[in-house]
């Protein structure tokens, strides 16, 4: 044994062997001071003990609200993602809705289409229908939206796909009158950027044309390229010019939401 060890033996021997050999009242004063030395001791070792299982808890019970928040979240997800669906039956639905409509309305015979293609370079100029030529269409064929305006014509058709040249295409011209007037004139596209609202534009009219916001112009049924009476939009604006007067169109079809177009097969009186 060690020279220190065994002194520290003997100190605990003699301490003890004092401690017993006094009196009980000067044991229970020892005893009194022990415990006043190591009570802080203890009491914070229980605070801390205390501590650490409360944290322990909030941990666990974080960790419970973590997974009910991540399983909130996919159930947030999936039932956006079955809103969405929804919104698109809906859409698919009400189209098919007023082409059922539009179908037992027109005093046309028409064969329904819808746009398979659309690019963003051409997005005023033409659309790719999903009828061709198993399907009867032909050149310059007559294109109509569900609600009865003016689309275009069809300008190359294909075996299964048709290329369609919108009315929103500045090479495109088609003979209007203006409701409750006497002007007529030369209706043409204007050229716009992939998603912004086109504008059609009139022209040939009289420069002291009395025109309104908000007429209507149709077909007039000029060149036979297009049947008369056909809504092709409203006069936004009129200015009169030296010689003739132009107006600014909008037309009757939202060509940017544009997705089921019908073609005339034929036109009344054929």
């Amino acid at each position: 044994m060690r020279p220190l060890n065994f002194i520290a033996l003997l100190l605990f021997i003699a301490g003890t062997v004092w401690v017993f050999t006094r009196s009980e009242k000067a044991v229970r004063k020892v005893q009194e001071n022990y415990y006043s030395t190591i009570s802080p001791f203890v009491s914070k070792g229980g605070e801390i003990d205390a501590f650490a299982t409360s944290f322990m808890e909030e941990v666990e019970h974080s960790e419970v609200l973590q997974k009910r928040l991540e399983q909130a979240t996919r159930e947030r997800d999936r039932f956006k993602l079955i809103g969405i669906r929804i919104s698109e039956l809906e859409s698919e639905n009400n189209e098919l809705r007023n082409a059922l409509d539009f179908k037992k309305k027109t005093e046309f015979d028409v064969i329904s289409a819808q746009i398979v293609r659309r690019e963003p370079l051409t997005w005023g100029s033409t659309v790719e229908i999903s009828r061709g030529d198993s399907d009867h269409i032909g050149v310059s064929l007559c294109v109509l939206a569900s609600n009865g305006g003016l689309v275009g014509q069809v300008y190359q058709p294909g075996d299964d796909v048709s290329s369609v040249l919108l009315i929103t295409d500045e090479a495109s011209r088609v003979s209007v009158r203006v409701e409750g007037s006497a002007e007529v004139g030369i209706l043409s596209g204007r050229r716009t950027n992939y998603g912004e609202t086109p504008r059609l534009r009139l022209r040939y009219l009289s420069k002291n044309a009395v025109l309104q916001k908000g007429m209507k112009v149709y077909t007039n049924g000029r060149g036979g390229l297009f049947p008369a009476n056909i809504p092709v939009g409203t006069i936004e604006d009129f200015e009169a010019g030296p010689v003739t007067g132009e107006a600014e169109i909008i037309p009757s079809v939202d060509f940017n939401n544009l997705k089921t177009v019908f073609v005339i097969t034929n036109s009344p009186g054929d």
